[in-house]
């Protein structure tokens, strides 16, 4: 059995998800971590950090799976996600926790078939594939629960890049 954390890390708001795996896939928590609006960044990273480090003490995990940082169109945005992306990493290095990435791409084809797909369509696919009553809420709460079917699938087929 595996306890697997996958995280989509953002400065304000950062989605999580556990989920245990032996035979099949279980979900066995999910949410967001939300920074303190209007305070320094440098105290958001440390807010995240707090959480994420609370989240690993809690559940153990054995992996740490995390979105791939991609720019669009605004690099200040990307470097904000750079830097709550690095308090992860950092966090699960110390703790000799492996991190696995993956891009929105992989993540969208590999659970829909469609690199393409829509928040919509994630979203439906992952109440059916979790075997869940309703779509994860908040509506981003999902990104982390994706990740971590992601993983399950395991289409790098090895847990280190």
């Amino acid at each position: 059995m595996s306890i697997i954390l996958w995280i989509d890390p953002w400065t304000t708001t950062t989605w999580f998800a556990i989920i245990e795996t032996s035979n099949n896939i279980n979900l066995v928590d999910f949410g967001v971590i939300s920074t303190t609006p209007k305070i320094a960044d440098s105290l958001k990273l440390l807010e995240i950090w707090e959480d994420i480090s609370a989240l690993i003490d809690r559940y153990n995990p054995d992996l740490i799976v995390i979105e791939k940082l991609f720019f669009n169109n605004n690099i200040t945005t990307g470097i904000q996600v750079a830097q709550a992306r690095w308090v992860v990493m950092y966090e699960a290095a110390k703790k000799w926790i492996i991190t696995l990435e993956y891009t929105p791409l992989q993540v969208k084809k590999a659970i829909t078939g469609n690199g393409r797909a829509n928040k919509t369509q994630l979203q439906n696919a992952i109440k059916m594939l979790m075997r869940l009553e309703t779509i994860p809420k908040p509506d981003d709460a999902a990104d982390a629960i994706w990740l971590a079917y992601m993983w399950y699938l395991n289409i790098e087929n090895v847990w280190l890049n």
